[in-house]
């Protein structure tokens, strides 16, 4: 049995970490988690030790954040608690064989301080942003390291610049954030089109999110076709009905029977449109849905990868701002549609509202159309394949060193 540590550094790093953890204990491994960022929740679901205390700032990450975001986090305590967090990986690096680094240069960093054998998932990289990538100093650096063993991507165009730009094999192997999905099935439906809204997951932010997709969505309402249109809002457990409701009771937004269903724990209606919200089905409605209206990331980038054509909101911040969304569409390709020039908040609602009635015109006529997002699909991200490849590469290295020994 090897024993190993996962360093992620955000939200959409820890679930990939979780999914890589667990199928590596499966293997026989020993895995624990140190999410540098956020509070690792989702290793506890798949039974993965986090091995520190944790806590999850406003912005999520270091990457594309406001300034009043990073400000805000800076004086929250952000860099002492990394600098805390880099001491303890040291002070326990010898209990470990190996380290899993999941995220960007972060952890990397963290890794190579160390000096632990390690293997890299880039999940937070690509090509795509600017069709070659640039990576951060130090990181081209800390690539050549001896101790590091194999580099994994997050698509095959940013795994063949890297093996140019490096002079050594980086490889692809799926991603796996989309293994969720590989055994599900489309669910028959009463409705002509499923659209699922995603406004994020971290508070505030999401609540502001929210309501700016509740006002786009009230802008539509007054279509009768809406009517045979499921529109679900797939919400984070933290975001509990009660909050919901306050923001609603100041709304011509009424209460309706959600018909006990079990997924299904709130449902609002407006002239001819009705929501239904649901924090434990979130794969279930995403891959069953004909489209996305998003203002997430990693959830966003599930959506892609299962040819899902989606409706990106613009909005304040911390986290997704116009600069992030802007970026988010260079990562993910023409399947990802946003309204980016507008005056004020209601043209952008009013913009909004027309772009969906377009998209989904397009969704019933234009077979070109699913044909192209398909397309995107294995493009961006390789579409739904198995990651099986990573973790069977990780594991194969692990046992030949032991038999080497």
């Amino acid at each position: 049995m090897s024993k190993i540590l996962i360093l992620s550094n955000g939200h959409g790093e820890d679930l990939s970490g979780s999914l890589l953890g667990k199928k590596l204990i499966q293997m026989g491994n020993q895995v624990d988690a140190l999410p540098l960022v956020g509070n690792g929740n989702i290793y506890k679901k798949y039974n993965i030790k986090v091995i520190c205390k944790t806590r999850e700032f406003s912005t999520g990450g270091l990457g594309y954040n406001t300034i009043k975001g990073r400000i805000n986090d800076v004086f929250n305590g952000q860099i002492i608690y990394i600098f805390k967090k880099l001491l303890l990986t040291f002070l326990i690096r010898n209990q470990y064989q190996y380290f899993l680094v999941v995220g960007d240069v972060v952890p990397i960093i963290f890794a190579r301080f160390c000096r632990k054998k390690f293997f890299v998932y880039l999940v937070a990289y690509s090509s795509h942003y600017e069709g070659k990538l640039k990576l951060p100093w130090p990181c081209r650096y800390l690539l050549n390291s001896h101790y590091l063993q194999n580099i994994y991507t997050r698509d095959l165009l940013t795994a063949n610049d890297l093996t140019n730009q490096l002079k050594r094999k980086v490889f692809f192997y799926g991603n796996p954030f989309m293994d969720v999905f590989l055994y599900r099935s489309k669910l028959s439906s009463q409705f002509s089109l499923n659209i699922v809204l995603l406004p994020g997951s971290r508070m505030p932010e999401m609540i502001n999110n929210f309501c700016l997709m509740i006002d786009v969505l009230e802008n539509l309402s007054k279509y009768r076709y809406f009517e045979e249109v499921e529109f679900k809002f797939a919400v984070v457990k933290n975001f509990p009905p009660e909050k919901i409701s306050n923001i609603f009771s100041s709304t011509k937004w009424v209460l309706e029977n959600n018909n006990n269903s079990k997924d299904i724990f709130l449902v609002m209606k407006h002239k001819f449109i009705t929501v239904k919200f649901t924090s434990n089905s979130f794969e279930d409605s995403l891959y069953n849905s004909d489209l996305v209206i998003s203002m997430a990331g990693t959830a966003t980038e599930q959506a892609v990868g299962l040819n899902k054509p989606i409706i990106q909101i613009e909005g304040k911040g911390p986290q997704f701002t116009k600069v992030f969304a802007e970026a988010q569409r260079r990562l993910l390709g023409e399947s990802i549609f946003c309204v980016t020039n507008y005056r004020n908040k209601k043209e952008q609602i009013k913009k909004t509202a027309s772009l969906i009635i377009k998209i989904m015109y397009l969704i019933k006529l234009d077979k070109k159309f699913l044909i192209a997002c398909k397309n995107n699909a294995y493009q961006r991200s390789g579409g739904i394949i198995s990651s099986n490849g990573l973790t069977d590469d990780i594991n194969y290295i692990i046992n030949q060193k032991k038999t080497l020994n």
